[in-house]
């Protein structure tokens, strides 16, 4: 694929959806039938991307093979949510084991990217289970296809463009470090081959975040080193041959200078101006694609308050937009995102930036917030380690507002990064399944609203050089947010005593509008009323199930069942043996101290830690619960339990200090800890 990099740019998006019916194999005296929606929303020079739903319209299918001829020679590289090869000029999608059922009127999906040369017309005949293609049970119809092309939305449509951008990725932690070069917060240099895998996974836009600071000489020109402002410049290149819109910024030089804009106004906005200046200059003859944000998470230390605080975002926005649309070539009409300050999406933020832009008088501007969510699920502190109706609430309220405040009045808004500020640490900061939850609906409710989001990705999501996703579940469910809802539950874990004898245990069913269908282990499907009963919502798992299922009920994990709904992708559940954890004695200092823990097939959920007299102990002592993986953290492999220096650095000296481990299970178990200067003593 890197071969057609020094080609003009590559040609316009191009969109083919087609619509055919075909009948599906079955037993004699069965009706078949079956519709499959094919579509192309992502093409470039020698490759696209392509999205297959079939529809069941006729009796239960279990096990699918769906296969096609390609009109035009085109082949199949990568899929996801089906096997899919071809051969010659034949093409074979078969399903994988999770979606191995089609229930009548529900539907699978899958999508694949391909390559293709001179043409890439989409087939005209499909046929599932080696039928030919039949349209509703019983009946005969004639296979039509229909073509849409599309291209770039013209520079005037704003609204259009930013929502061709969705969705979006962000190229994090790469060239927005602060120290000499890309790498050095970590991640590998970037490569085509990045990118090119990247638009491979479905992404319709890149954010690629800019520090310039360390690469700016002194005043009064600013000059920005010319071969890093080249490195920006062939990286942006990739992304737009790519077929990527493509955002840069300034990024973490917000909190390292232009916070100081309230002390130091003149000097700020000069350097700032300069920065902008020689931007505009290098890219004003880039393509439409191409949209610049005039800074990331605003902030101003030392301001009188919020009024001031607006009027600073306001000069540094204005500056901006002058700057740009002043520079010529493709900047006069190119799409420009403000951010709020802090891109916060409170009220009064949001209410100061859509003054800004209606001062503006400008129709391509776009607004630009940040969500990570409800703080205390977010970092998993106070207690906030389920995806609640609190949790729940702040999600819908924020896009609520943003979209009342700009969509509603025609103003297009990108949410510029989302995902959980836990993930900075690590992803198991949040438990799987109430993480699952949070991802499936801010997906789903950012798309109702019509906001563009961008998936923050500081290297920790897709592998800059592995090319591949370090949790397949969670991409899949944000995959699936972005057309259609998924089923969830209250709990992914079902939790078996081993001290005391299986019962019949149940979980609350979330199917968030669609159907609940199945339930699995594997390829096989346990069987409803005898394995399983669902009652409305309620969702229980037969005592007898459990018991053949658990095995030797051996601590942990002892069988993995999937929930399958009309839509969506599958809701795991694990089924775990566990017995109350236990924890030991111990000794050592405020710098390493470890609890021994056998944790029997638990998991920790949080920590709470009070003196004596009930006041609260550590860190964050407004609330009893520390925070995850800051104060304290499990770790599984080694039996332990961690209690940081952190959570030290705010214990009082010689006071004893109760700690309550909650599990996911339910269960609890105490442990006091007294610190004495640097020594630390433990007892359960």
């Amino acid at each position: 694929m890197g071969g057609r990099r020094g080609a003009a740019l590559l040609a316009a998006l191009v969109s083919m959806a087609a619509s055919i019916g075909f009948a599906v194999a079955a037993p004699a005296a069965a009706a078949s039938g079956c519709k499959v929606d094919y579509a192309v929303p992502s093409q470039w020079s020698g490759g696209f991307t392509a999205s297959v739903a079939v529809t069941n319209v006729g009796d239960r299918v279990d096990g699918w093979r769906l296969t096609w001829a390609w009109p035009s020679g085109q082949q199949v590289t990568q899929a996801w949510n089906a096997t899919v090869t071809s051969s010659g000029g034949q093409a074979t999608a078969v399903n994988v084991g999770y979606n191995a059922v089609i229930e009548t009127n529900g539907t699978v999906s899958f999508g694949f990217n391909g390559t293709w040369s001179g043409a890439n017309t989409a087939p005209t005949s499909f046929a599932l289970n080696g039928v030919t293609c039949t349209g509703s049970p019983g009946t005969t119809t004639t296979t039509t296809t229909t073509t849409t092309t599309t291209t770039t939305p013209p520079p005037s449509d704003a609204m259009a463009q930013v929502a061709a951008m969705q969705p979006g990725w962000n190229l994090g932690n790469t060239l927005d470090s602060t120290g000499g070069d890309e790498t050095s917060w970590g991640n590998p240099r970037v490569t085509e081959a990045l990118l090119d895998n990247v638009k491979a996974q479905g992404f319709k836009s890149i954010r690629i975040p800019v520090t310039w600071g360390q690469h700016q000489g002194s005043a009064p020109s600013y000059t920005i080193e010319a071969a890093y402002l080249a490195r920006v410049r062939e990286v942006v290149g990739w992304a737009l041959a790519d077929g990527f819109q493509v955002m840069i910024n300034i990024h973490h030089d917000s909190w390292q200078w232009i916070s100081a804009m309230p002390s130091d106004r003149t000097t700020v906005l000069a350097r700032y101006n300069a920065i902008w200046t020689q931007l505009a200059a290098a890219f004003k003859d880039s393509p439409a694609k191409l949209v610049f944000e005039s800074v990331n998470e605003p902030q101003f230390t030392g301001s009188s308050g919020d009024a001031q605080n607006a009027q600073l975002l306001h000069e540094l926005n204005a500056s901006f937009r002058g700057i740009v649309r002043g520079s010529g070539g493709n900047n006069a009409s190119r799409l420009l995102v403000l951010p709020t300050l802090h891109t916060s999406s409170d009220q009064a933020r949001l209410d100061e930036l859509a003054t800004s832009i209606s001062g503006f008088g400008d129709k391509n501007i776009a607004a630009t917030v940040h969500y990570y969510g409800y703080w205390p699920f977010s970092v998993n502190v106070a207690g906030g380690f389920r995806f609640d109706a609190t949790a729940q609430k702040d999600l819908t309220d924020s896009l609520d507002r943003v979209s009342a405040t700009f969509v509603s009045r025609g103003i297009p808004v990108i949410l510029g990064e989302y995902g959980l500020l836990g993930f900075d640490r690590h992803t198991g900061t949040i438990e799987q399944g109430e993480k699952l939850k949070f991802f499936e609906l801010f997906g789903y409710y950012a798309r109702t609203k019509k906001i563009t989001t961008m998936l923050w990705d500081n290297g920790q999501h897709f592998g800059r050089t592995s090319f591949a996703w370090s949790d397949p579940e969670l991409i899949a469910q944000i995959r699936s947010s972005w057309t259609t809802r998924s089923g969830t539950a209250s709990s992914d874990q079902v939790f078996s005593a081993r001290a005391s004898s299986i019962s019949a245990k149940t979980i609350t069913l979330n199917p968030n509008g669609t159907t609940f269908s199945a339930l699995r282990q594997g390829g096989t499907e346990l069987v409803r009323g005898t394995d399983y009963t669902v009652s409305g919502d309620q969702l229980t798992l037969s005592a007898s199930a459990l018991t053949r299922l658990s095995g030797s009920r051996a601590y942990g994990t002892n069988a993995v069942l999937t929930a399958h709904f009309s839509a969506g992708v599958p809701w795991r559940i694990n089924l775990v043996t566990y017995d109350v954890p236990v924890l030991s004695a111990a000794s050592g200092t405020t710098s390493a101290f470890t609890i021994p823990t056998n944790f029997r097939g638990d998991v920790l959920a949080t920590m709470e830690a009070k003196y004596a007299d009930g006041s609260n102990a550590g860190p964050h002592n407004w609330t009893s619960f520390k925070e995850f993986d800051v104060a304290f953290a499990p770790d599984y492999t080694g039996g332990a339990t961690t209690l940081t220096p952190a959570f030290f650095a705010e214990v009082n000296d010689n006071a004893r200090v109760t700690l309550t481990f909650h599990y996911w299970s339910g269960a609890t178990a105490t442990y006091s800890v007294t610190r004495s200067g640097s020594t630390v003593t433990g007892t359960p």
